[in-house]
């Protein structure tokens, strides 16, 4: 008779630790129900409240086809202005006359070209130094970065306020201080473009990895040296993948403070609307929408053939 070495793990597991399991299993199981339907609860009442908040239930007087007034929900009595608004921005075309109706849809395009000009350089102004600001100020608002924990606080204190005030304000202010133009929309959006890629860099640069950092530091690198040549290889191309983004972003906001005087496209969209110039807003969002979607186009095959992309594809 042969007698066979058995391990402890071969061994059935006992009856009371197979209840233990299924009962600490089905309690969790309970648990993670209780958690989702408080969660969902609570979800749904936010949604509700923010939904009354915002008057999604509020009911309000129109006037019928026949001169009546009745009550109606405003979402069902808004959406019909939504289509007429619409439809008063579509301007006539007829195949006859093709050439003509554009040439008077878009009647103003020698002006419009210009300050589309002006938007686009409004733009990359404020990216070129919205980038030098993020990503100078990127590195100690990094908590693996950081000198020390008053710099970080400064750093996160900044850039917080940077890209809490929205492009708008800050053109305000700096209309008020510099006066209308194109100034005071560079600095607006530069500031906000600051604050918002200064928090996008800070974080790719938390998960960098931090053995090259303790190389240089090794070899007697300062803390500029571990930043320079231990930080800076690893999110170069993150970098520029959220620096490209920006400037199409900056170039949508360039195109809208113009409305408080602070250059570009949008000194003409707020006088179409005082007009009421419907067909106007219509070519200046074309304008707007082939702009940025070239600029996409390209800024993705340039970020491709950067990071190397380009070669696999």
């Amino acid at each position: 008779m042969t007698l066979q070495a058995t391990s402890i793990h071969d061994l059935p597991p006992s009856s009371s630790a197979m209840d233990q399991f299924e009962h600490d299993f089905n309690a969790h199981r309970r648990s993670m129900r209780v958690n989702w339907a408080i969660g969902s609860l609570v979800f749904f009442v936010l949604f509700v409240v923010t939904a009354w908040i915002g008057d999604f239930f509020k009911v309000t007087q129109v006037t019928t086809i026949d001169g009546a007034r009745e009550w109606q929900w405003i979402i069902s009595a808004g959406l019909p202005r939504l289509g007429e608004f619409i439809v008063q921005t579509i301007p006539t075309l007829t195949w006859e006359n093709l050439g003509a109706d554009l040439a008077n849809w878009f009647w103003r395009w020698p002006v419009w070209m210009q300050l589309l000009l002006e938007t686009i350089l409004i733009a990359f102004m404020a990216t070129v130094l919205g980038v030098i600001g993020g990503f100078v100020l990127s590195f100690p608002a990094a908590r693996n970065l950081t000198p020390n924990k008053y710099v970080l606080w400064v750093c996160r204190r900044y850039l917080e306020i940077a890209r809490t005030v929205p492009e708008l304000v800050w053109a305000l202010i700096f209309v008020f201080c510099f006066s209308v133009g194109p100034m005071a929309g560079v600095l607006a959006i530069a500031l906000h473009a600051t604050g918002s890629l200064g928090k996008l860099y800070s974080e790719v640069n938390e998960n960098i990895d931090m053995r090259p950092l303790e190389g240089v530091k090794a070899a007697g690198g300062s803390w500029f040296d571990q930043i320079r040549y231990g930080a800076v290889p690893q999110v170069m191309p993150n970098i520029i993948s959220y620096t490209l983004l920006r400037f199409e972003i900056n170039v949508r906001a360039s195109s809208i403070i113009g409305y408080v005087g602070a250059g570009g496209l949008g000194q003409e969209f707020r006088t179409a609307m005082s007009f009421q110039e419907y067909t106007d807003l219509s070519a200046l969002f074309i304008i707007i929408f082939v702009t940025v979607m070239v600029i996409d186009f390209l800024s993705e095959k340039l970020r491709h053939r950067i990071i190397g992309m380009g070669e696999r594809t």
